[in-house]
């Protein structure tokens, strides 16, 4: 899952990357209002960290153009403003939600992760489909109520093919969702990922749509 952070501050920054990219998340910033409405106005994110008091270009009006242009991402607002009159105008500008500074990471990861869930069509952490649960909140995923063991990438395979279940998902989709923006990006490794799935998760769980991507299959029991 990719996440845009949009902080000024250089040291909350890092510790959001770190926080965010340590809980799985693929994490690109922007440490201007400017930047982050570019990066998020010709993105594709599955949430958005995005703070109020940014130089160049202020949050709110970075929210404001976001959704007048139809971009319907999740956003997460930090603010060190604590009037409840600013925590609505806000949430009236778009907003799905905000955090006070200052904050507990975890509580920030939990709300992230609602976002993303709700964003989907998830109300429960646990995402099932047929055998398969995948806990959002720690990245286990069961099969039969068995331990599945995957690598990062795998499991970020899994996780946004678990959020899109029953969709068709392209191959491009999924290396934008778990590389960094600046890595050397190589979607046959895609493929590969997929067959490892493939090959713990069970035969037909996966389908491949010639030409068109993948889907998480939640009728068959792999």
């Amino acid at each position: 899952m990719r996440i845009l952070v949009i902080e000024d501050d250089p040291d909350l920054s890092r510790q959001l990357e770190t926080a965010l990219g340590g809980a799985g998340y693929t994490v690109e910033a922007a440490g201007d209002g400017e930047e982050g409405h570019f990066l998020g106005d010709t993105g594709d994110y599955d949430a958005v960290v995005l703070d109020l008091g940014l130089p160049r270009l202020d949050g709110l009006t970075v929210l404001r153009r976001w959704r007048a242009a139809g971009r319907a991402m999740p956003v997460l607002i930090l603010t060190a403003r604590d009037t409840w009159s600013e925590k609505v105008e806000g949430i009236d500008s778009g907003a799905d939600d905000y955090l006070t500074k200052p904050f507990h990471m975890e509580e920030l990861l939990a709300r992230v992760r609602a976002l993303i869930r709700r964003a989907s069509g998830h109300a429960s952490p646990l995402l099932t489909c047929a055998d398969l649960t995948l806990d959002t909140r720690s990245g286990r995923v069961l099969r039969g109520g068995r331990p599945v063991e995957l690598t990062a990438h795998e499991l970020k395979v899994l996780t946004y093919l678990m959020h899109h279940a029953g969709g068709v998902v392209t191959r491009t989709e999924l290396t934008e969702h778990i590389y960094h923006q600046d890595f050397d990006r190589d979607s046959n490794t895609i493929e590969v990922f997929v067959a490892r799935l493939r090959r713990k998760l069970g035969p037909g769980r996966i389908r491949t749509h010639r030409g068109r991507g993948y889907q998480l299959d939640c009728g068959a029991a792999g």
